[in-house]
């Protein structure tokens, strides 16, 4: 953690310098798709926003273990930040999703079983931040908020097979297309190198979340404490 919170510089100016590259292949470089034509360029928003809002709220089960099992705030600090940046990237993949649906299905919201379970994945993991907003005893925030991570992220196994589970509109996994050999090349290499700017981006936030939640988390306790002499 502190290793991120101490590269902010040079992982602002990679993930800035991949963002540019990526631009350039999935807008100019990358052929427009055969059946879709230029609006299929959303993909490459599309896919690394939702891949990285599942790494996530991974990542958000993970501290949240890890806090249940040794209750150390710092793990609590990991997953509220990684629960922060899944749904903002999660909203992303939505409002991304929409866009490419209205051209698509001439409606920019149906309830798709993909589209319904990721509005569900939202609204579980924006409810995970209104009960860290609500609780103001540093350790009941960090315990009941640990236990939301953990259930919360049955969800992701449900968006992520939906659509082979129900009928649905929405296409099938992305990773299969990759393997897909009639999908040109080109398109797998901007995808690739689009997931590469966001992921890196990622990591960027979430090193400057991580060292802000370190000076919520002391500025926290000393406003409990003082509740507590009162």
């Amino acid at each position: 953690m502190h290793f991120l919170e101490s590269r902010g510089y040079p992982l602002g100016i990679a993930s800035l310098g991949l963002i540019a590259v990526s631009l350039y292949l999935s807008l100019l470089w990358a052929p427009p798709d055969v059946n879709q034509g230029d609006v299929m360029r959303i993909m490459y928003v599309h896919v690394p926003t939702i891949m990285l809002a599942y790494a996530a709220f991974g990542l958000v089960l993970v501290g949240s273990v890890l806090y249940l099992w040794k209750r150390d705030l710092r793990w609590d600090r990991f997953a509220a930040a990684n629960g922060e940046l899944g749904v903002l990237f999660t909203a992303l993949a939505i409002a991304a999703g929409s866009i490419w649906a209205k051209p698509t299905w001439g409606v920019y919201w149906t309830w798709d079983p993909r589209l319904t379970t990721t509005a569900i994945l939202f609204v579980i993991y924006a409810g995970y931040l209104m009960l860290r907003a609500l609780q103001t005893d540093p350790l009941a925030r960090a315990r009941q908020s640990a236990v939301v991570g953990v259930i919360g992220v049955l969800d992701i196994p449900i968006v992520h097979e939906s659509v082979n589970w129900w009928r649905s509109l929405h296409q099938t996994s992305s990773f299969p297309l990759m393997r897909d050999p009639l999908i040109d090349d080109r398109m797998e290499v901007a995808l690739l190198v689009s997931m590469a700017a966001f992921t890196v981006l990622y990591l960027f936030l979430l090193g400057q979340r991580l060292r802000l939640a370190r000076l919520e988390q002391d500025r926290d306790e000393l406003l409990w404490q003082e509740a507590q002499r009162v």
